[in-house]
């Protein structure tokens, strides 16, 4: 029991000094026999950012069991809060805010909600890149990072160790974490700005909202794409995949893209595409793909995805969007947001039409699809980056 005891703290002390993750890969055999499992399990799971708690339990959602509900009105009654010193002075509301537990010997209070993400998504990658030789510059204020695909820029809601910020912190060997100022997908590779301070990431964002910040991206497309401006509108929805409209509906958010080249390039070869994780999808014309320059002019979640998906040109490797264009290929009319737009009675029948078209849709890439934020630059090109080649031009 001692031993074990002395164990627990030097990986509490790993912890502390963020070497914990790296230790466990290299010793997990010797680890799991020295130490009981659930140990391992909580302090990883914490390590990741996957334990969050709230002082009062959020309100249970619709598919709340009868049994979780009668929980949660047992322990948010008003006469058992009032005894709670934790929660004086605020309001409930304030109380269901929901952290992170950070520490793995935090203390919480008997009747604090506990939420486990007991399988945290996970990015391999991570380990497998070279970091410093991703990052493209470093200035006093920010670091453009070249993002490797298959990695998350800022985590996820379980996961916020397997990071683009986490690594380059350690690689360019930071004192201080560095700052998400935005995002792009996990499957996508290029510029990345990175704050080095808190201020300098409230400017970042600021610039965004103001629309100084330019974003250029290569999509490598499985079809032609026009040169010009692209409309179109997306369903305001938070999980993928996104639908989008060619025609006008109240409430969706509008999405706008400028294809500025669009030039034919041999497809990849299979070895290429396998060394760097492209799913194969049985798109039926592989000898050719067409490289486009985008200038990105509102920045949804997958917009250059779902756009190029819907003028049938999907980006080579999407997994998630391509499938739903070959079955428009394949019985034309299908989509009913598409070209014919069907008309709707109500917005039930709508909503039903985009979860029957979400479900033609494929799963998310695992690793890589060929889109590339290739160039960033704000203050009117005073500050501009380009992230190289692109996986497919290498």
């Amino acid at each position: 029991m001692r031993n074990m005891v002395g164990c627990f703290r030097a990986l509490l002390r790993m912890f502390y000094r963020g070497t914990l993750n790296t230790w466990l890969l290299e010793k997990k055999d010797l680890f799991l026999t020295s130490l009981p499992k659930l140990w391992i399990f909580h302090l990883y799971l914490i390590h990741f950012g996957a334990v969050h708690y709230a002082l009062v339990c959020p309100k249970p959602p619709l598919t709340a069991t009868s049994e979780e509900i009668k929980l949660y009105k047992e322990f948010t009654k008003p006469s058992v809060l009032r005894k709670r010193p934790s929660i004086k002075g605020k309001t409930v509301r304030e109380a269901q805010n929901t952290f992170r537990v950070t520490q793995p010997d935090q203390l919480v209070e008997a009747g604090t909600y506990v939420r486990v993400h007991v399988r945290p998504k996970r990015f391999p990658r991570c380990y497998e890149v070279d970091w410093k030789s991703r990052i493209i510059a470093v200035t006093e204020s920010y670091v453009v990072l070249n993002k490797p695909a298959g990695t998350s820029v800022g985590g996820t809601t379980d996961n916020i160790e397997e990071t683009c910020v986490t690594f380059a912190t350690r690689a360019l060997e930071l004192t201080t974490p560095l700052r998400t100022t935005h995002q792009i997908d996990n499957c996508t590779e290029g510029c990345v700005v990175l704050a080095r301070t808190k201020d300098y990431c409230s400017v970042f964002h600021r610039k965004i909202r103001e629309k100084q910040v330019k974003k250029l991206y290569l999509a490598l497309a499985a079809a032609y794409v026009p040169c010009g401006v692209m409309t179109h509108y997306m369903r305001p929805f938070r999980k993928s995949p996104k639908i989008i409209s060619e025609h006008f509906i109240k409430g969706w958010n509008v999405c706008q893209l400028e294809v500025l080249e669009c030039r034919r390039v041999p497809w990849p070869e299979a070895l290429v595409e396998e060394k760097y994780g492209i799913e194969n999808i049985d798109w039926p014309n592989k000898e050719f793909a067409y490289e486009c320059k985008v200038n990105l002019l509102t920045g949804r979640t997958h917009q250059i995805r779902a756009q190029l998906a819907g003028c049938g040109a999907p980006i080579v490797g999407d997994s998630m969007y391509m499938p739903a264009v070959m079955a428009e290929l394949a019985s034309s009319g299908l989509n009913p947001f598409g070209k014919y737009g069907k008309q709707f009675e109500s917005e039930a029948e709508r909503e039903l039409a985009a979860e029957e078209w979400a479900a033609k849709h494929g799963k998310e890439p695992r690793l890589a699809i060929a889109l590339q934020a290739c160039q960033i630059s704000w203050d009117e090109g005073d500050h501009f980056y380009e992230a190289g080649p692109p996986w497919w031009a290498q």
